[in-house]
């Protein structure tokens, strides 16, 4: 079983130098006991920009680098990179990893909100869990920016080693006006722009 099945943070914690990032350690905040679970897309200036898509699944977030962002016609298809689970608590960080330390870059939120899972086969619900190493997971999100169904279907689902992280993020049908979506580049949590994220970070530091 993968170390993400396991909800383990251990990948996490040994990329990351905490005395010089700012990227919380562990899970800070309680879980909180909904159906609907939280998510959050990340705009995530790096080597390469890309946005960060993560959904909670148990106690981690389930994270996706997304390197042409989220599909918002029905039937678009990106790919979505599997990465390491992150923290619940990193649904709320924004800012700036210094230069030199994995994931180097500038942070925003660009969406959160969130999700249930919609997943069915035979019309009974299928855990996240489930879902998960399954390699087709289904939601419906709702964020401040974004309002509608996706799919996150895993390539060659047969093969179970950890190198396989490729998966198809695709924009699902959806009831006409589900689908809200702001394009507008500021933070849904605080309202910067990425050049005010990093000017402040930069301060801060």
């Amino acid at each position: 079983m993968s170390i993400r099945n396991k909800s383990d943070l251990k990948s996490y914690q040994s990329k990351r130098d905490f005395t010089r990032t700012a990227e919380p350690k562990n899970n800070q905040i309680k879980r909180e006991k909904k159906t609907n679970k939280k998510f959050v897309i990340q705009k995530h200036e790096a080597s390469h920009l890309h946005y960060d898509f993560r959904l909670q699944i148990g106690n981690v977030l389930a994270s996706w680098a997304v390197p042409k962002g989220m599909p918002l016609k029905v039937g678009e298809k990106r790919l979505a990179i599997m990465t390491e689970d992150h923290p619940l608590s990193y649904a709320t960080f924004e800012g700036t990893i210094p230069q030199g330390e994995y994931g180097g870059g500038t942070v925003m939120v660009w969406d959160h909100g969130t999700f249930k899972n919609i997943k069915k086969e035979k019309n009974k619900p299928v855990s996240l869990k489930q879902s998960l190493a399954n390699g087709q997971i289904e939601v419906e999100l709702a964020g401040s920016k974004l309002h509608g169904r996706f799919a996150l279907i895993k390539y060659n689902k047969k093969e179970k080693n950890e190198e396989n992280n490729k998966w198809l993020l695709i924009k699902m049908h959806d009831q006409p006006g589900t689908l809200r979506c702001q394009t507008n580049q500021r933070s849904a949590l605080t309202g910067r722009t990425m050049s005010q994220i990093k000017k402040e970070s930069s301060i801060k530091g």
